[in-house]
């Protein structure tokens, strides 16, 4: 979505240092594990250099659902039988590689892994992006330590570059702004890859649902009760593989009570669009580790991710992003801080 963020450009981003758990990819260079089943994206950059960096075998804990190894190996994980890593010897990969940022893209449902991976970041201090719907920016306990340790985090649950998310919330905006009283919607989301195979398990949704469902919900005049929304992975089809279609309807009223509905179709591949966020991100958490500046980054968290610390609307949120953008670009550190207290103040 930028360019250039502070002098960085997409092509400054470098991969040091990678984590798995899928035995065809651990211990080979990671320009050749990204090609690996299960990974089904399509192929938009063939050659890839060599890099020099291996993936290390990871920590599973909670980030394997047992179910994954019932369908075809093409489209599920095959377990490394390589010693998992512990947090000492992962906290070690980070500061001998030099990395500057950790970016979580766990499974939903990692609620433990994804702790672990945080508690790496930390001990390691390396910047923190979480991708994924376990609640780490958002939760009060785990941005106090981000703030006193220094170091910035941005979360939580990515966005899509243009998903079904920012696409529901755009429209949920536009019920709002032109006075039409939204009544009930829903959406629903299918896809091949191992993200909607592991969410097979409907026990690992409660905080994917909650973020999705939130971040719909904060776009709203008055909150819908529960049985009139419903946000949230629907199935795994194998054949569609990492393109994600999705369904949305809205029904609403304008004036003199007439009913107004909306049907949405939106196919999309589903990793680049994830992709073209996160690079953002990566140079966001980058601008602050430059200025020395720790915590919760608020306003990039609130237009890159679901389930930001504060939910603001999309215009809002873009217009933050470019704010902190500008300021930590070039303006003079107490403007940077006048910044933080203001953003520290509206979350608490």
């Amino acid at each position: 979505m930028h360019w250039d963020i502070g002098g960085y450009l997409p092509s400054d981003i470098e991969v040091v240092a990678a984590f798995d758990i899928d035995r065809r990819k651990v211990g080979i260079d990671v320009s050749i594990a990204i090609f690996q089943p299960p990974n089904c994206s399509k192929i938009f950059c063939k050659d890839i250099p060599k890099t020099k960096v291996i993936v290390k075998m990871g920590k599973i804990l909670d980030s394997y659902a047992d179910h994954m190894n019932y369908y075809n190996k093409e489209y599920t994980f095959i377990l490394s039988d390589q010693k998992e890593s512990t947090q000492e010897e992962i906290i070690q990969e980070l500061k001998t590689s030099k990395a500057d940022i950790l970016i979580n893209y766990l499974p939903v449902g990692s609620e433990k892994a994804a702790k672990f991976y945080t508690e790496c970041a930390l001990k390691a201090k390396v910047g923190f992006i979480n991708c994924m719907p376990v609640f780490i920016a958002s939760n009060p306990i785990w941005a106090e330590k981000f703030k006193r340790d220094n170091i910035p985090i941005i979360g939580d649950d990515i966005k899509s570059q243009l998903g079904a998310t920012i696409v529901h919330r755009v429209l949920t905006n536009l019920f709002k702004k032109r006075g039409v009283k939204l009544m009930r919607t829903y959406q629903l989301n299918t896809g091949g890859n191992t993200d909607f195979l592991n969410m097979l398990d409907r026990h690992r949704l409660a905080s994917k649902k909650q973020s999705k469902t939130e971040a719909v919900q904060s776009q709203t005049k008055t909150r819908l009760k529960n049985e009139n929304i419903h946000i949230g992975p629907s199935d795994w089809v194998p054949w569609q593989r990492d393109n994600k279609i999705c369904f949305i309807r809205m029904e609403g009223n304008i004036f003199g009570d007439i009913p107004i509905d909306i049907e949405l179709r939106l196919s999309v591949e589903d990793s680049p669009n994830s992709a073209g966020v996160v690079i953002d991100a990566i140079r966001c958490i980058k601008l602050a580790l430059d200025r020395n500046h720790g915590g919760v980054l608020y306003n990039p968290s609130s237009y890159f991710m679901k389930h930001p610390p504060i939910q603001y609307s999309d215009d809002e949120a873009f217009q933050l992003t470019e704010e902190f953008i500008n300021v930590f670009s070039g303006a003079k550190v107490s403007l940077i801080d006048k910044m933080i207290k203001q953003n520290e103040q509206s979350a608490d």
